[in-house]
C-alpha cells in the first residue's frame, strides 16, 4: 500500500471509530466497542490492501511511490524525432517527468536531460 493508502486508512478507521464510540456511548459495553474499532480498522486496511494489490490503478500507483522513493526505476528511454530517426537512448536507473508540455525531462547518471518537440519512448522495469 502507498503512503497515502495507509494515511486514507488511518484517517477513515479514526473517523469511524470516533463515530462508533460516540454513537455506541449508551448501547454498547466498553468491551464490545473495543471490537467493533478493531474490526472496522480491520476491514478498512484489508480494502485498502485488495485496492492496491488487486486492481490496476492500484499497481500503478505502488509503481509510481516506488520509483518516486528510490530515484527512478531501470528503464530503456529513446526519443525520436518527428520523422522516426533515433536521436538518443539511454539505458539504466531514470527519472522521468510527465508533462503535457510538448518536452521531456528526466535525470540519469547525475545529469538532467531535457528534450523539445520529439517523440519518447520509455520501458521500464517493475517486476
Amino acid at each position: 500500500m502507498t503512503i497515502i493508502g495507509y494515511l486514507a486508512c488511518i484517517v477513515v478507521s479514526l473517523f469511524l471509530c470516533i463515530f462508533l464510540l460516540i454513537l455506541g456511548q449508551d448501547f454498547f459495553r466498553a468491551w464490545a466497542k473495543a471490537v467493533l474499532c478493531l474490526v472496522v480498522v480491520a476491514v478498512v486496511f484489508c480494502s485498502g490492501f485488495f485496492i492496491f494489490n488487486h486492481t490496476a490503478s492500484g499497481r500503478r500507483a505502488l509503481v509510481d511511490q516506488k520509483s518516486e522513493l528510490n530515484g527512478g526505476l531501470n528503464r530503456t528511454i529513446t526519443i525520436y524525432t518527428a520523422t522516426g530517426d533515433v536521436i538518443a537512448q539511454y539505458t539504466g536507473k531514470i527519472d522521468i517527468e510527465g508533462n503535457d508540455g510538448g518536452y521531456v525531462i528526466f535525470d540519469f547518471e547525475g545529469k538532467r536531460y531535457t528534450y523539445y518537440n520529439c517523440f519518447v519512448e520509455s520501458i521500464a522495469e517493475i517486476g
